[in-house]
């Protein structure tokens, strides 16, 4: 270890000090995670390590009015060092802040999981090994011998279906047998563990580790079924085929997007006019109640007009795209995906786990550019950050998805306009991952030379999805975890373009001024003044983008209020959109600066104002590049 790391660092606090902290370790897709927020519920912080970006999830349980402080240590396969994730999770094993570890287990692959028990083993003696997903091995027909398998290991070894919360008592009770020093453990077994270590170098040390592992997972499980994976293989067949994978990737990308645009409409509608009737009894009774007009304006016309926008617009896709995201996430197919693209980014001289990220930045670009530290590569990591914002996220699928109905699909509902507003969707998220593979193939030979390196990744076993957890995690951990962050930031927002708008300077308003100046350079992206007057304001969250463009329209031509999606051509139309002025909206929406919470995500996660600046600039220059060239292309056509 390089220095010793305190409680108070961590942000790990003892209530007392019979307070027992236990590590959480073990491979990804084991159900570590669930064996956490199971025992921990509510909870929970997080807190990062010392000098480091990889985030400890902590909580606690009480057990028989025994509190036990739990650390869940990032998912890893091996502790020899060389990922980021293997350094913090072998730090904090060894030190004086862990009383005790449990190693968490998948029942169904006992092999792979217990090398990594076996590094740990000497790492520290109190170790209890957690033998998790027995439902999942039931249904496969594996049985484990638990008892011979801690005879074999010399620690206690606990079985658990987390999902089903099987076995969680038993845990806590090993947790505190083993801190009290009422476990059984044979010291044997690491005595000869430590022997290997001292007498082999590491190539040999794996080896061992491995060839150990193996004949110890052999010795206790017995497979009554040995084609128990063949449904599972015939599947990634299809799901990864070089052809068939690729295809039905875009399929399912391509029914997301349209689940959530059918299934967002009316909800948009109802809500939208919920909310206007609402904004329209406030203004009545701030009118009968003698409020003056610059708090009414203030409040009803700043805050309250931009807040609802915001909500109506958001709240149906985001409540809808999140849960089916999520989903895919349950069923195990998010590393396909990964595996799917890996050649491409191969190609493009970065990492195949980038895919993985990429993915995250549709629900959030600030998510996606934390998610990038599953990449061990310090280059490959950079390159995953600085394009993530190439792929939209979920507060510009509202600009996106308005803007593609208006202009591109026709102004009537029903199945087909769905079905093609889907479509011209897809393509525009297909457009920003390629752009995400040119910018990653261009970084890689330029600011971040080097030749891309491999990766392990395990296609995990499909699981039968978790509807309720799924529910929970995508609306209380995304859906409105985004929806509040876009609240926040609008509400300011409000009362800066309503002051903005009323505060004049001559004869006309500052809002007015400010977009006369941006409008020559607006017009030579084939946009005006307000429309980059929105995106600029609109830095914080791209939530706010459509808002503070509507704003700008009513404050500057006082021709309609809007509920309905007919009403927002209208203003649209009236204020000079075009077919061109769209395609330039819809460039600029894929291709901008990243919103401020990802800037500021981006400089925590490298350290550097450099590489925040590059991810700044980068969209930027692609999103104005484009839009010049189509407004050039069509004025030479019209010309012509």
């Amino acid at each position: 270890m390089e220095e010793a790391i305190t409680m108070e660092q961590l942000n790990i606090k003892k209530k007392s000090d019979q307070d027992i902290v236990v590590s959480l370790a073990g491979n990804p897709n084991v159900g570590k995670s669930t064996i956490f927020n199971s025992l921990t519920g509510l909870r929970q912080h997080t807190g990062n390590w010392p000098g480091k970006t990889v985030g400890l999830a902590q909580g606690e349980s009480y057990f028989n009015d025994q509190r036990i402080v739990f650390v869940d240590l990032p998912g890893t396969y091996s502790l020899m060092a060389r990922s980021q994730e293997e350094v913090i999770a072998r730090d904090f094993i060894q030190s004086q802040l862990s009383d005790v570890t449990v190693v968490v287990c998948d029942a169904t692959s006992l092999e792979r999981n217990l090398n990594l028990v076996l590094q740990i083993l000497q790492l520290t003696p109190k170790v209890i090994v957690c033998v998790n997903l027995l439902d999942e091995a039931k249904r496969k027909k594996i049985q484990v011998d638990l008892d011979k398998l801690s005879y074999l290991l010399g620690v206690p070894v606990i079985g658990t279906s987390a999902t089903y919360e099987k076995g969680l008592d038993d845990l806590q009770q090993a947790i505190k047998d083993v801190y009290e020093g009422h476990a059984f453990y044979n010291p044997l077994v690491r005595e000869h563990l430590l022997e290997m270590v001292n007498q082999l170098d590491e190539s040999d040390l794996v080896e061992a580790f491995i060839n150990r592992a193996s004949v110890t997972a052999n010795d206790v499980t017995t497979y009554e079924d040995i084609n128990y994976d063949v449904r599972d293989r015939k599947i990634d067949r299809l799901l990864t085929g070089k052809v068939s994978g690729i295809i039905i990737m875009l399929l399912f990308l391509f029914g997301i997007f349209w689940f959530t645009i059918e299934g967002a409409d009316y909800p948009s509608e109802l809500l939208s006019k919920g909310l206007f009737w609402i904004h329209d009894e406030w203004l009545k009774l701030a009118q009968s109640w003698n409020w003056p007009m610059w708090l009414q304006g203030l409040l009803i016309e700043g805050v309250y007009k931009v807040v609802a926008w915001v909500i109506a617009v958001m709240l149906p896709p985001m409540a809808i795209f999140f849960p089916l995201f999520t989903l895919l996430e349950d069923l195990g197919y998010l590393p396909r995906i990964a595996f799917n693209l890996d050649h491409v980014f191969q190609k493009a001289g970065a990492c195949g786990k980038q895919a993985l990220s990429m993915c995250m930045g549709f629900g959030c670009n600030a998510a996606g550019v934390v998610g990038a530290r599953i990449i061990d590569s310090p280059r490959e990591r950079i390159i995953a950050i600085l394009t993530n914002n190439l792929v939209p996220c979920n507060g510009r699928f509202p600009i996106l998805i308005s803007v593609i109905m208006i202009f591109f699909v026709g102004k009537g509902g029903g199945f087909l306009n769905s079905i093609q507003s889907a479509l011209f969707l897809t393509g525009s998220i297909l457009l920003g991952v390629m752009m995400t593979f040119v910018v990653s193939r261009v970084l890689s030979n330029t600011l971040l030379k080097g030749l891309p390196s491999s990766f392990t990744l395990e296609l995990p076993p499909y699981r039968k999805p978790r509807f309720g957890q799924v529910l929970v995690r995508s609306v209380l951990d995304r859906t409105i975890f985004v929806l509040a962050r876009a609240i926040k930031v609008s509400a300011p927002v409000g009362v800066l373009i309503w002051v903005l708008a009323n505060w004049k300077l001559g004869d006309i308003s500052l809002l007015t001024h400010f977009t006369n100046f941006l409008d020559p350079f607006a017009q030579l992206m084939g946009l005006d003044g307000i429309i980059l007057m929105a995106f600029i304001i609109g830095l914080p969250a791209n939530e706010i983008v459509i808002p503070c463009m509507l704003m700008g329209y009513l404050a500057t031509n006082t021709i309609v209020d809007f509920d309905t999606i007919d009403q927002l051509r209208e203003l649209l139309l009236v204020n000079g959109w075009t077919a061109l002025t769209a395609l330039n909206v819809l460039l600029f929406t894929l291709f901008h600066w990243p919103c401020g919470t990802t800037l500021l995500t981006i400089h925590n996660e490298t350290k550097s104002w450099k590489w925040t600046w590059h991810s700044f600039w980068i969209p930027t220059a692609l999103g104005i590049g484009m839009t010049m060239f189509t407004t050039a292309i069509a004025h030479l056509l019209a010309w012509g």
